[in-house]
């Protein structure tokens, strides 16, 4: 229906949730939505130390559907700045006394140093993962923590893989196209082993 012809809430004239005066979420969806965001106020403290936050819900025809946002930006040193962005997004489908979760998160990570001595450098990207999961529901409030838990576990996973997997693949590609030392250097380790080995001969 046109926006003037919306109910309260974003119900519209026919009773359809979602429709009218911008897609306003229902009074129900709502009440979740100012929940999310006091519980994602207390992640964003506990796991960031700082940072923004955002959650927005809206309605779907057999559930309901939002997005968590989270921004940290870090200057650990003057010439050193890390910035974290993670978007989840996700659609809940209500069966009864289970809901059917569809997470899907992306993580976009931005490191630069400026350092007179050795030059700048950036060193940026970003990571996308999905999940789908069945979970039990008892009330609305069910659905916060089971929100709540599904995006603590996958950021958990996405840090460590970036961590482990991607910056530490980077470090071995970097020390696979260029040896660390200069070749001075690896000419006296080289020199130093062969005295030894020599010795070891006699």
């Amino acid at each position: 229906p046109p926006l003037d012809e919306g109910g309260a809430g974003g119900v519209g004239a026919a009773g359809s949730e979602g429709a009218g005066e911008g897609a306003v979420p229902s009074e129900r969806v709502r009440k979740m939505e100012v929940r999310a965001n006091e519980a994602f106020d207390i992640y964003r403290d506990l796991y960031y130390e700082g940072g923004v936050s955002s959650v927005y819900f809206w309605n779907l025809d057999d559930g309901f559907a939002g997005v968590v946002l989270l921004k940290k930006s870090a200057t650990p040193g003057d010439a050193t700045e890390g910035v974290w962005d993670s978007i989840h997004v996700f659609e809940a489908i209500e069966r009864g006394r289970t809901t059917h979760y569809k997470l899907t998160s992306t993580v976009i990570l931005s490191l630069s140093t400026t350092e007179g001595a050795i030059g700048d450098m950036d060193l940026s990207g970003n990571m996308t993962r999905q999940v789908e999961q069945d979970l039990p529901v008892d009330g609305d409030e069910s659905h916060i923590a089971n929100i709540g838990r599904l995006v603590e576990d996958m950021e958990l996973k996405m840090r460590n893989l970036l961590q482990e997997v991607y910056f530490g693949k980077a470090k071995d590609v970097v020390g696979d196209l260029r040896s660390v030392g200069s070749l001075s250097d690896g000419a006296r380790d080289r020199e130093t082993q062969r005295e030894i080995i020599g010795s070891m001969r006699r």
